[in-house]
This record gives C-alpha cells, sequence and structure tokens, in this order.
C-alpha cells in the first residue's frame, strides 16, 4: 500500500544493513511504524540523512508492506523545532516512551496530536517538569491507560487536596499510611488532572508516581532516558 504526504515524526533510527537505516516513526494516520530508509548511509545520500533528524516534523512517502514500509520520500514541513541542552533530553525520552509503550501499525491520531503539541512547548521553553507530566499524563489516557486523579478508589469520594494518598496503576488514589515516602498530595493530584501546574514540591512528587505508572505499563521494566536524566 502506498502511503503519501503522511505527517510523521522520527523517533529512533539505527544502522540497517551496509547502507540503510531502521527508522522507528510516528505517523498521524498510522501510528507507530518502522520504516527502512535505503541507501540513506551512503556518502552522496547525506542530505537525505539529514532530513530524519527527531523533532522535524515530516511528510513521508511509503511503500507498507508487512510489519515494515519502505521510505519513497521526506520533506520537511513546518518550521524546525530545536530542542537544545535539557529540552533535547527531554525530547529523547518522549521519543522512547512512545516507542516503549505503542506498537506498530496501531492508528492513533490523538496521541500524535499530543506529541507535536509537546514538542512545540518544549522549544518555546516552557517549563520542562510540567510539559512532560501533561505528556505523560496525555498519552496514557490516549493509550487507553488513564489516570484516576480525582477519586478517592476505596470510597469513592472526590479526593482531599490536604490529605496524603499513594497512587495504584491498577486501582488510582487511596489515603496513604503516615510518613509513606510514595504518598502525594491530594492537591497535586488534582492540579493533574485540572491542569494546573503544582509547586516544585507537588512536580517532584508527580513525577515520582508518574515513573511508578509508566513502570507498570512497562512489565516493571525501565527507560535508558530516566539513567540519563536522572
Amino acid at each position: 500500500m502506498r502511503v503519501e504526504q503522511q505527517p510523521g515524526f522520527v523517533l529512533h533510527a539505527r544502522p540497517y544493513r551496509e547502507t540503510s537505516l531502521l527508522v522507528e516513526c510516528l505517523t498521524r494516520d498510522h501510528g507507530r511504524i518502522g520504516v527502512v530508509a535505503r541507501g540513506v548511509r551512503n556518502e552522496r545520500a547525506r542530505m537525505q540523512r539529514a532530513q530524519l533528524e527527531p523533532f522535524q516534523r515530516l511528510e513521508l512517502d511509503l511503500l507498507l508492506k508487512g510489519e515494515l514500509a519502505t521510505l519513497r520520500g521526506a520533506e520537511p514541513s513546518g518550521a524546525v523545532m530545536r530542542l537544545v541542552g535539557d529540552a533535547g533530553l527531554a525530547g529523547l525520552y518522549l521519543n522512547e516512551l512512545v516507542v516503549r509503550l505503542t506498537g506498530r501499525q496501531d492508528p492513533n491520531p490523538e496521541l500524535f496530536a499530543h506529541y507535536e503539541r509537546t514538542l512545540r512547548r518544549m522549544a518555546a521553553g516552557e517549563p520542562l517538569a510540567w510539559t512532560l507530566r501533561r505528556f505523560e499524563r496525555d498519552m496514557l489516557d490516549a493509550l487507553g491507560y488513564a489516570l484516576q486523579l480525582d477519586v478517592d478508589a476505596r470510597s469513592g469520594e472526590p479526593l482531599d487536596p490536604a490529605t496524603r494518598y499513594v497512587y495504584d496503576p491498577e486501582a488510582g488514589a487511596s489515603p496513604g499510611r503516615s510518613g509513606d515516602p510514595h504518598a502525594l498530595r491530594g492537591a497535586d493530584l488534582l492540579a493533574l488532572a485540572e491542569d494546573r501546574s503544582p509547586d516544585a514540591a507537588g512536580l517532584s512528587s508527580l513525577r515520582r508516581m508518574m515513573r511508578q505508572v509508566i513502570a507498570f505499563h512497562l512489565g516493571g521494566g525501565e527507560l535508558r532516558a530516566w539513567r540519563v536524566l536522572r
């Protein structure tokens, strides 16, 4: 099947055979696709390889057959999003997260929109910690793993902002024991639910919670980007 002018982003690329690359792309209409970019490691093909950089929206022409697609063309679309320093590391974290939590050829336009919006926020210099928490929340929702952030999982009552809770990836939030290092304030969970950035302590608590939730959905695994960001 020919796919033309498909909006997409490069998530990861690695050498494939002698002169090619195997590129993981997130596309708007076909989800994550493994793409063989033939011959782009040749000296004469440097310009084409340079177009396959992360964080640049592309219009992709593909020949989709079986599990892998063949790249037939790639053209930049829109302004280049420059992610440098910590923003660049955060972008690599986004890419690894998408690769690890999604299956190939599972269309998810909502996830594509969240991903592109997050890159734009980072390129614009918005606070990274809050930007990442928003993406993690929205990505889990788009994948069918929505977080329950405003209701006590035991009682069914609204969360109390002053109470400390522990978050179970399968059940949701329930009151934590005094001194539990994994407990976080109800106010922080409610802030995430209402798309309001909490204070620095709240962002730190949400970061720990999100890592626990993501590790659960990875089957107990860990992302390499966590070690780098640490």
